[in-house]
């Protein structure tokens, strides 16, 4: 069962009720004042890189997507204790929060790391990288905008990179290496440490 998703800012929680007009889309820049471009992370885990990130660029604003409860209230409590106002955390179904609240083409950085690969065929189309359900991922972007995924399940990221590579527009590179800035989540860090392969890559969407 999907859990009706959870608005949570700086200031407070919201049940998408609570937001009404505001909701459909969601009004970002209404939530979060400021100027800044827009990143977003789908799956942030117990949130190390999203909240690095919102320390770090603090004239920039940052929203992550998160399902599990535990996971959201970790993140949310961390950034409340340490009075960090530049993010908006949802957490619910993404592909329902891709497809009916957030607006299109809003973020100028987008971030994906080792999502659930749905190993079993008859679960594929709960993937988040899905001939079907691509448009509605790569749709955050603003043009322009760059992609970042990782994952260590090798088989479902070749199919990631054949599905962009087969995308309109997009432009798609492999990564050799671990980022330039390190590890990004705890699975990144657990799995540079153990030697595992790690496929990483890197999209822009064009102008």
């Amino acid at each position: 069962m999907i859990q009706p998703a959870l608005v949570s800012v700086a200031g407070g929680d919201y049940g998408l009720a609570d937001l009404g007009e505001r909701a459909s889309p969601l009004a970002l820049d209404a939530l979060v004042p400021g100027g800044g471009p827009w990143a977003a992370e789908i799956g942030f885990g117990k949130g190390r890189y999203l909240l690095r990130r919102c320390l770090e660029f603090p004239e920039r604003r940052f929203l992550g997507i998160e399902l599990v409860s535990e996971y959201h209230r970790l993140f949310v409590g961390r950034a409340r204790r340490r009075g960090i106002a530049n993010w908006l955390a949802l957490r619910g179904e993404a592909l329902y929060l891709l497809a009916a609240v957030l607006p299109r083409g809003f973020a100028a950085e987008l971030h994906v790391y080792f999502p659930d690969p749905w190993p079993k065929s008859r679960h594929h189309k709960r993937r988040l990288f899905d001939p079907e359900t691509i448009d509605l991922v790569l749709g955050l972007l603003a043009p322009g905008g760059r992609l970042s995924f990782a994952t260590d399940f090798l088989d479902y990221g070749e199919q990631v990179a054949e599905i962009l590579a087969g995308c309109s527009g997009l432009e798609v590179a492999r990564r050799d290496g671990v980022w330039d800035d390190g590890p990004r989540t705890n699975y990144e860090a657990k799995y540079v440490a153990e030697g595992r392969p790690i496929l990483r890559l890197e999209a822009t969407l064009g102008p």
